[in-house]
């Protein structure tokens, strides 16, 4: 099924079913009124929203209307964790001695507590950061104990979404205590929220083989594929994250940007591609974003058809650096 969460004036918005091709949703607040409280009681609540969005698509939803991403929160506007990976090998995996899956199961904790819809502004502060982006897809998990086998994570796992991470690439050369997490300020979401058996035959060994598309500017960054090249699976990096500990259900687990071992495929993030310029011609063309800049994300399916609905935001930069 496909979720999504409207602006209603509170925190966590408010719960609407989708329907598969996006164009039509329905209130669900005789089952549940916020993401989290489905995912606080998935086994109750979710075969309820499940029987709507069968409804919903048959077109027998009375009070069914069009469904507008501009006025949608992040499908989960406040998670209780949101942790970063590295999950792709790539064509510029660095030559550090260690084995790609080894890298690909890093993990960074990141903000979480205000993340953003998909055409609300990234608004930062200062210049000379060298404000990157990575665009790729995350993981929505329920309850995990301590010590969760892959199996036991790729079960548990309620949720996918579009995702994209702003990064701060200047903070990233500081060896200061807490700029890495100063380094991530803000990540933001596509409309719609999707079980993982919406995706078919796209979803095996955790992974979603979907279409990437990435636009800078209105300009073709990348049309990578979301699956190929991910060195470790989202119920492997799940298994990461529980090794020590357990994740609580609305846990947020980002991919990291999607890369492509196919230099073709393009990229989905400027770092990348200001290394493959480097590679080729000894220094970086492309500019880091800049006020006014804008990105749009997408991923389709097989057939084309979009899954978790468009990014489509503007780069907003106040002040200078200090």
């Amino acid at each position: 099924m496909k979720l999504a969460t409207y602006k209603d004036g509170s925190r966590d918005g408010l719960l609407v079913v989708v329907s598969r091709d996006l164009r039509q949703a329905c209130h669900a607040t005789q089952t549940a009124s916020r993401m989290q409280q489905v995912l606080d009681d998935w086994n109750f609540i979710s075969p309820q929203l499940e029987d709507c969005y069968r409804q919903l698509n048959a077109g027998r939803v009375p009070h069914a209307f069009a469904f507008d991403p501009a006025r949608c929160m992040a499908p989960l506007p406040r998670a209780f964790q949101r942790v970063d990976t590295a999950a792709y090998a790539g064509h510029l995996a660095p030559d550090d001695g260690t084995s790609a899956q080894a890298r690909a199961l890093r993990l960074w904790q990141a903000g979480s507590d205000g993340l953003l819809g998909p055409e609300e502004p990234v608004t930062l502060s200062g210049a000379g950061l060298q404000i990157d982006f990575e665009a790729g897809l995350a993981a929505v998990c329920g309850d995990l104990p301590v010590g969760a086998s892959a199996a036991q994570a790729l079960e548990g796992i309620r949720l996918l979404l579009l995702c994209n991470g702003v990064r701060l690439r200047q903070l990233e050369t500081i060896r200061d205590e807490g700029a890495d997490l100063l380094s991530r300020p803000a990540m933001a979401f596509g409309p719609v929220a999707v079980t993982p058996d919406e995706l078919g035959d796209a979803w095996r060994e955790g992974r979603a083989h979907l279409n990437l598309q990435v636009q800078g500017n209105g300009r073709k960054l990348g049309l990578l594929d979301a699956g190929a090249d991910m060195e470790a699976g989202f119920d492997q990096l799940l298994e990461r994250l529980c090794r020590f500990r357990p994740a609580a259900a609305g846990s947020l687990l980002s991919a990291g940007p999607v890369s492509n071992r196919d230099r073709r495929k393009g990229v989905a993030c400027l770092k990348d591609k200001r290394a493959l310029e480097m590679q080729d011609h000894g220094s970086a063309e492309t500019p880091w974003l800049q006020h006014g800049d804008s990105l749009r994300i997408e991923a389709r399916g097989r057939d084309g058809q979009s899954i978790f609905g468009a990014i489509d935001h503007d780069i907003v930069v106040n002040g200078e650096c200090e």
